[in-house]
C-alpha cells in the first residue's frame, strides 16, 4: 500500500514555488505508530475490515454453541441464562460489529476510489470514527471478562427485560453504552461520506455518472443520519432509567413499555436497509463487470435503492403487528410494507437483465453475487408474507421469522461482501485469491447456510418458539434442529476455509497487475495496491462506465493527464494530510468516560460514587484535551512529487490476463 515519492513540508504561509525544493520522505511510519496515527482512507477502510471480520468470527462461534445447545431435545450445553446471552451477543455482534464496520470498511477503501478523490473529506474525523466504533465493540464485550456477564436482554432490548428489575447487574449499561458509542462512529462516518461524495467528485462526474455502489454508500449514509437519532433517544431514556431512575419505561409507574418498540422498530427497520443497500452496491458493481456489459436500468436501480431508503421510514410497526396497535394502524403498514416490495423486486429484474445476453464469466465473485440474488429473493418471499397481518400474528415469535430475517442478512447482506471482497482483493492486495479454494468455499456456504436455516420455515410453522433454550423430545421439532445443526457446522467449514484463503493469500498470492477484471470504474484504474496518493493525476470523467471509457480513448485521456499534472506540479505536487494521533486519544476518552458511567455499583455510599464520577471526569478531561490539540493541527500537511517516470494511471497499460 505504499509508493516511494518525493516530499516537500509546506508551512505555514509558505508560497510554493513552481518546482518546490525536494526533500525524500517515507510516505508512512512503519509498525505500531503507523496504524494508531494514519488518516489514509484505504488503511482505515483496511483496520475496519480486520475488526469486522473477527467479530463476524466471534459471532460465529456464538451461533455454533446456539445451534449446538439445539441440535437434540433437553439439551444442557448451555444453562438458560448462558443461552440468553449467547443470542443477545450473537445478535448484537452479527448487526453492528460484523457487518456495518464490514460495509464500511468498503466505504472507505471503494468510494473515494470511485469518485477520483484522493482522500475522504475528513481524514481525521474518519480515523476518529474508526477508533470510536473499535472503542464500542470493547465497552459491549467486556462483560465477558466481568463478574456481572455479557447483556442477556436480548438485542433488540425489549422493556421492562433491560429495566433494573429484571437486570440489576451492569451488563445492559455497557451494553447501552457501547450502542451509544457505536452510533457516534456511524453517524460520524456518515456525515464524511456524505461530504465526500457531494464536494469531492471527480471533474465530469455527475451525479448520475456515480457508480451504483457509491450511490448506496450515500443512500446508507443519509439512513445512517435520519435513523440513528431513534435508537440513541432510547438509549438515553433506557440510561436514565437505569441510573437515575427516571420512568421512561417502567410501567409501574406511568412508563410506557411499547415506547421502546416503537423507537427500536423506528430505527431497526432503516437499518435493515442500512445492512442491504451496501451489498446491493456491490453486486451491482460485480454483475456488469462479469457480464461484459453495462448495468442494464442505471437510473431506475439507483431511484429503486433511494425509494427502498425512503419507504423504509415508513413500515416499522411491521414488527410489532401483535402488540395490539389496532385496525387502521395495522392496515396501513400493511400496504406500506407490500409497497417496498416493488422497488426491491425492480432491483431484482434490472440486475437479470444485467446478466441476460451477456457474455458471463463464471468466476468466483460472479457465484456468490448470483447466490445473493437467489438467497435474498427467497427471504423477500417469507417478509412478504409478514405484510399480511394475519400471517404475521401465527409467525411472529416463531422461527419461521429466524430463518426469514437470516435468509436476508446473511444470504444478503453477507453474501454481497463476501463476493465484495473476493472482488476487490487484487485491487486491494495485487494478489490473486485461487479460483479452486474461492468456489469450493462457496459451494460450502452455499450448502451450509440452506441446510441450517431452510429447516427453520418449518420449524416455525410448526409452532417453535423463537429465544427458547431447549425443547421437549415429542413435540416433533427433533429432525429439523439436528438438521439445521449439521448445516451450521457445513457454513461454518466454509466460512473458514473462505478466511484461510484470503490470509494464504494475502501473504503468499500469485502477484498479478492493474485491472485483474477488466472493470468499469475508476478504482482499476490506479495501481493495486494503490499508493497513498490514490490518483498521479485527477482523472476527468467522460462516460458512466469512466475506466472503459478511458481504455478506448487513450490517446485523448493521456493528453489530459499530462496538462493535469502540470498544473498540480505548479501548485506544489499533490498535497495530503498528516497523520494525527489526536482521534485515537479522544477514543480513549470516550472509553474511560463511558466505562466510569456504565460500572456502577449503585452504592450509595459517597466514596464509592465520587470514585466512579473522577473516573468519568478522566475520561472527559482526556478527551477534550485531544480535541484541543486535533483543531490545533488545522488542514496541514505534506506534498508528493511522484518519482519521474511513474505511470501509475496509464491507460495504455494492458489489463492482466486471467
Amino acid at each position: 500500500m505504499e509508493a516511494t515519492v518525493k516530499s516537500h513540508f509546506i508551512d505555514k504561509g509558505e508560497k510554493s514555488p513552481a518546482r518546490p525544493a525536494i526533500l525524500y520522505r517515507p510516505t508512512a511510519k512503519t509498525g505500531l505508530m503507523m496504524w494508531l496515527t494514519t488518516v489514509d482512507h484505504k488503511r482505515i477502510g483496511f483496520l475496519y475490515g480486520i475488526f469486522a471480520l473477527f467479530f463476524f468470527l466471534v459471532g460465529g462461534v456464538e451461533a455454533l454453541l446456539i445451534r449446538i445447545q439445539l441440535m437434540v431435545p433437553n439439551n444442557n450445553v448451555l444453562s438458560a441464562e448462558q443461552y440468553n446471552t449467547m443470542f443477545t451477543m450473537h445478535g448484537t455482534t452479527m448487526i453492528f460489529l460484523a457487518i456495518m464496520p464490514l460495509s464500511s470498511a468498503f466505504f472507505n477503501f471503494i468510494m473515494p476510489l470511485q469518485i477520483g478523490a484522493r482522500d475522504v473529506a475528513f481524514p481525521r474525523l474518519n480515523a476518529f470514527s474508526l477508533w470510536t466504533f473499535v472503542v464500542g465493540a470493547i465497552i459491549l464485550n467486556i462483560g465477558w471478562f466481568m463478574h456481572d456477564g455479557a447483556p442477556d436482554g436480548g438485542w433488540f432490548g425489549y422493556a421492562p427485560l433491560t429495566s433494573r428489575i429484571f437486570n440489576p447487574d451492569h451488563s445492559i449499561d455497557l451494553w447501552v453504552m457501547g450502542l451509544q458509542l457505536l452510533g457516534v462512529a456511524s453517524i460520524a462516518a456518515s456525515l464524511n461520506f456524505i461530504v465526500t461524495i457531494i464536494n469531492m467528485r471527480a471533474p465530469g462526474m455527475t451525479m448520475m455518472r456515480l457508480p451504483v455502489f457509491t450511490w448506496m454508500t450515500l443512500i446508507t449514509s443519509f439512513l445512517i443520519v435520519l435513523a440513528f437519532p431513534a435508537i440513541t433517544i432510547a438509549l438515553v431514556e433506557l440510561m436514565m432509567d437505569r441510573l437515575f431512575h427516571t420512568n421512561f419505561f417502567e410501567a409501574s409507574n406511568g412508563g410506557m413499555p411499547i415506547l421502546w418498540q416503537h423507537l427500536f422498530w423506528v430505527f431497526g427497520h432503516p437499518e435493515v436497509y442500512i445492512l442491504i443497500l451496501p451489498a446491493m452496491g456491490v453486486i451491482s458493481e460485480i454483475l456488469p463487470t462479469f457480464s461484459r456489459k453495462p448495468l442494464f436500468g442505471y437510473p431506475i436501480v439507483v431511484f429503486s435503492g433511494a425509494a427502498i431508503g425512503f419507504l423504509g421510514f415508513g413500515v416499522w410497526s411491521h414488527h410489532m403487528f401483535t402488540t395490539g396497535l389496532g385496525n387502521i394502524a395495522t392496515a396501513a403498514f400493511a400496504l406500506a410494507t407490500m409497497a417496498i416490495a416493488v422497488p426491491t423486486g425492480v432491483k431484482i429484474f434490472n440486475w437479470i437483465g444485467t446478466l441476460w445476453g451477456g457474455h458471463l464469466m463464471m468466476r468466483t465473485p460472479m457465484m456468490f453475487a448470483l447466490g445473493f440474488i437467489w438467497m435474498f429473493m427467497f427471504g423477500g418471499f417469507s417478509g412478504i408474507m409478514h405484510s399480511a397481518a394475519p400471517a404475521d400474528a401465527q409467525q411472529q415469535d416463531s422461527y419461521f421469522v429466524v430463518a426469514h430475517f437470516h435468509y436476508v442478512l446473511i444470504g444478503g447482506s453477507l453474501f454481497g461482501l463476501l463476493a465484495g471482497i473476493h472482488f476487490w482483493f487484487p485491487l486491494f492486495f495485487g494478489r490473486k485469491v485461487s479460483e479452486f479454494w474461492g468456489k469450493l468455499s462457496f459451494w460450502l456456504i452455499f450448502i451450509g447456510f440452506n441446510v441450517t436455516f431452510f429447516p427453520m420455515h418449518f420449524l416455525g410453522l410448526n409452532g417453535m418458539p423463537r429465544r427458547t433454550f431447549t425443547y421437549d423430545g415429542n413435540l416433533g421439532w427433533n429432525a429439523p434442529n439436528f438438521i439445521a445443526t449439521i448445516g451450521a457446522f457445513i457454513l461454518g467449514i466454509g466460512v473458514a476455509i473462505y478466511f484461510i484463503v484470503m490470509v494464504y493469500t494475502y501473504f503468499k498470492g500469485e502477484r498479478v497487475k492493474r485491472d485483474y477484471w477488466d472493470g468499469r470504474t475508476l478504482e482499476w484504474s490506479i495501481p493495486n495496491p494503490p499508493p497513498e496518493y490514490n490518483f498521479r493525476v485527477i482523472p476527468t470523467v467522460h462516460a458512466r462506465d469512466a475506466w472503459w471509457y478511458e481504455k478506448h480513448h487513450q490517446a485523448e485521456i493521456a493528453q489530459e493527464k499530462a496538462e493535469h499534472a502540470k498544473e498540480e506540479a505548479e501548485h506544489g505536487g499533490i498535497h495530503m494530510p498528516f497523520p494525527s494521533i489526536w482521534p485515537f486519544f479522544t477514543s480513549v476518552g470516550l472509553l474511560i468516560g463511558a466505562i466510569g458511567v456504565a460500572v456502577i455499583n449503585h452504592d450509595p455510599s459517597p466514596g464509592f460514587w465520587g470514585t466512579k464520577i473522577n473516573v468519568s471526569m478522566i475520561g472527559g478531561v482526556v478527551m477534550f484535551i485531544s480535541i484541543y490539540f486535533w483543531a490545533l493541527e488545522g488542514n496541514e500537511g505534506y506534498h508528493l512529487h511522484p518519482e519521474d517516470g511513474e505511470d501509475h494511471d496509464s491507460a495504455a497499460k494492458p489489463a492482466a490476463k486471467h
